[in-house]
């Protein structure tokens, strides 16, 4: 198995568990804004004691971040805080798998995205599974009924809250996911977990007080909500510590539009993850979409 592959796993892995806790702390009184805050409130100062240990046992010279390297791991640091947002969010409006799914169009948005950044594409066959993907998310965008009890038009069911902060999520995790491949490869050619790990760190906590100072300036309340909940906050800080280091890792040996791709294992998780933890049940719509992205996400692997 290709390293890539094995870290997008691990990355999707532990991502669909640091959703899973995050939605029991939105759940448990805490905003979608303070769920996201505490994601990398708990995990800075670990994932700094862990990259500490690995540096002094290894003894390895880190690069001197560039301009370069800010300028991308700004744009991926603002853009993850405000993609985890939409998606906390989603939660509270859909099941778990299917607020999952939505997220997900961050492989369509990701392909566009970094062709215009950084000049990587997909193949044509790639792109057949990309319109794929996009026919499962039509098919998920459910119109509903409207208030009289009948169908709403296909239009309005695109316009919904639900379909407009997942595909808000999906852009901004393709622009995220753009960000930090480029923040990794600005770093030079030193070994790619030293890398990964350096980028991490310093996104982190960029993302940690950034969160903190928004806190100050509009909502001190929640901080304190956020530190009460400390204990599920350390394993959300966890998860999403091992999770990101995973993604930082596959971004830094493969194109965003194929690690997130690949990453749409994490739809299984997520079905699992929903059915065994909030005992959800899926549509046969929503196993219909599921289905065909899917679908997508097994063209893609064949044609990468």
């Amino acid at each position: 198995m290709e390293p890539w592959i094995a870290a997008t796993l691990a990355a999707a892995l532990f991502q669909t568990v640091r959703f899973a806790l995050q939605k029991r702390l939105s759940l448990a009184g805490l905003s979608s804004v303070g769920a996201t805050w505490a994601r990398f409130l708990w995990a800075a100062p670990m994932l700094s004691l862990a990259f500490g240990l690995g540096v002094t046992a290894t003894g390895v010279a880190l690069p001197v971040p560039t301009g370069t390297f800010w300028a991308w791991a700004l744009t991926g640091g603002l853009a993850q805080i405000l993609a985890t947002v939409c998606v906390v969010a989603l939660f509270q409006r859909r099941n778990f798998a299917v607020g999952i799914t939505f997220k997900k169009s961050e492989v369509l948005q990701t392909v566009l995205v970094g062709w215009l950044l950084l000049g990587e594409g997909v193949t044509p066959a790639g792109f057949a599974a990309v319109l794929l993907g996009l026919a499962a998310l039509l098919v998920l965008s459910d119109p509903g009924r409207d208030a009289a009890g009948g169908r709403r038009g296909v239009w309005a069911a695109l316009m919904s809250p639900a379909v407009g902060l997942g595909l808000t999520s999906g852009a901004f995790f393709a622009l995220a996911g753009v960000g930090y491949r480029g923040a990794t490869l600005s770093l030079g050619d030193g070994p790619v977990a030293m890398r990964a790990g350096l980028a991490l760190v310093l996104v982190t906590w960029v993302q940690t007080f950034a969160m903190l100072v928004w806190f100050l300036a509009r909502d001190r309340a929640q901080i304190g909500k956020v530190l009460a909940a400390w204990r599920p906050g350390l394993a959300v800080g966890l998860a999403g510590l091992a999770g990101s280091f995973c993604w930082f890792v596959a971004f830094a040996l493969q194109t965003a539009a194929y690690v997130y791709a690949l990453g749409q294992v994490e739809l299984l998780f997520s079905v699992v993850g929903g059915a065994l933890i909030f005992h959800e049940r899926l549509s046969r719509r929503e196993s219909a979409g599921i289905a065909l992205l899917m679908a997508s996400l097994v063209v893609l692997v064949l044609v990468t």
